[in-house]
């Protein structure tokens, strides 16, 4: 039998993307002409903020200041898992090496950590401490020498306090009162005195993400971000409350933020069709609201017939978050390709991950878990290659490279190689 959707979404991921396109480009356009003259009006007009944009190290005693001791322990916490998970990262990346490909040829390559890295930090609806973490310390880790880090501001205080804390304390250098489009294009062109940055990374709404997009190649991103995803593949022993739960976590988020249910038991299914809302509607008013247009619109059930087709249909769908809830975990982690990241067992959930237990959370959407994982501190290393060469290795490669460019049609190229083999006294036969 095939997959039957008990329930089956009105939008995609992709349903809002053309209606941001055109007023992101203009609000680029205007700041790479007019700089901070063209930041200062956004702020102010979007975020109703006149105040410093780069964070004084006065100002930041202050936010320290205004952060209870126990968010500072949490942020402690989740920072130190995140920190060592993204050490171990580091030393099972391949290390610098030479090696002689043949007699006289040496190649090799060199892992360097690029020089500046921007980091966004949102902060709209939510004061998203964690992603501070997430952004900056495996940029740390990777040896980065400039973090930039950019929040909008919460009032006229600037950023939120827990933000600019959780920053410090991971290691920024910079910390900007800048959110949005404002941001991506002051860290892409290198305003108020900072350095362009080579590298951005960071989750946000789809004004963010599209920015990133149109930015993309003078500066690298981490990947093409759209709204949070949960899917959840559970069987017959699955605690359906938890299930449920965990689905209307995500969807939290915002209206646009998909939650999928893979399963093979039709009670669960049924079970999650009148629980999801009912869960909804006990949740304070803004992530309620978030989450019935997000169920409402994005949601999906989907009934299986057995544990392949749940792990082809999640392959498929390739989710940001992936949870299992069922029997004989160590097959679905083998067995399972195409995800941001994995969560196996009751035991654990996306918001542990969201938060603090060192996998990081800015994770690819839209399918984007089919071609690459989420941000780690590989992200921020340039795998850099080099060669070497004797005299006498030019013997075999430069006849070969020469005979390679004249059947290519590419003359020029095969003289390069016909100039040194006559100088070192060899055939280009």
């Amino acid at each position: 039998m095939a997959v039957k959707y008990i329930k089956k979404a009105a939008k995609t991921p992709e349903t809002d993307d053309h209606k941001t396109q055109a007023a992101v480009q203009d609000i680029l356009n205007d700041i790479a002409k007019r700089k901070e003259e063209a930041l200062k009006e956004l702020n102010k007009k979007f975020d109703k903020y006149d105040g410093e944009v780069i964070v004084s190290k006065d100002k930041i005693e202050e936010a320290i200041k205004k952060v209870d001791q126990k968010t500072k322990d949490d942020v402690k916490f989740a920072h130190d898992r995140i920190r060592k998970f993204a050490e171990h990262q580091l030393k099972s990346m391949n290390n610098d090496f030479e090696v002689e490909l043949s007699k006289g040829l040496f190649a090799g390559q060199r892992l360097i950590p690029v020089d500046t890295a921007g980091c966004y930090i949102p902060g709209g609806r939510y004061a998203h401490i964690s992603s501070a973490v997430m952004a900056i310390t495996p940029a740390k880790v990777a040896g980065v020498k400039t973090i930039i880090c950019a929040s909008p501001p919460k009032d006229k205080d600037g950023a939120n306090p827990g933000i600019i804390f959780a920053a410090n304390h991971c290691g920024a250098d910079v910390i900007m009162n800048l959110g949005g489009v404002a941001a991506i294009g002051s860290m892409t062109h290198g305003c108020f005195n900072n350095p362009p940055v080579d590298f951005l990374v960071g989750a946000g709404n789809q004004y963010v993400a599209e920015a990133k997009r149109i930015v993309y190649g003078k500066v690298g991103i981490d990947q093409f971000a759209g709204p949070t995803e949960i899917a959840i593949i559970a069987d017959k022993s699955a605690d359906k409350e938890i299930v449920a739960v965990d689905l209307v976590g995500q969807l939290e988020h915002g209206y646009n933020s998909p939650g999928w249910l893979f399963t093979t038991d039709k009670t669960l299914a049924d079970f999650t069709m009148k629980r999801v809302p009912e869960l909804i509607n006990e949740l304070p008013e803004l992530a309620k609201v978030n989450a019935t247009a997000a169920w409402k619109d994005y949601g999906e059930v989907i009934l299986c017939d057995t544990n392949e087709e749940m792990a082809e249909v999640s392959d498929r769908y390739a989710s940001e978050h992936l949870e299992v809830h069922a029997e004989n975990l160590d097959w679905w982690l083998k067995r399972l390709r195409n995800y941001g990241s994995l969560f196996l067992g009751e035991e654990t959930t996306v918001a542990y991950g969201d938060k603090c237990s060192g996998t990081n959370h800015i994770l690819p959407t839209k399918g984007g878990g089919r071609y690459t994982g989420g941000l780690f501190v590989g992200k921020f290393i340039k795998t850099l290659t080099f060669q070497r060469m004797t005299k006498e290795a030019t013997k075999v490669v430069g006849a070969t490279a020469a005979r390679l460019g004249r059947a290519e049609g590419m003359e020029a190229h095969a003289r390069t190689a016909d100039i040194r083999l006559r100088k070192y006294g060899f055939s280009n036969k």
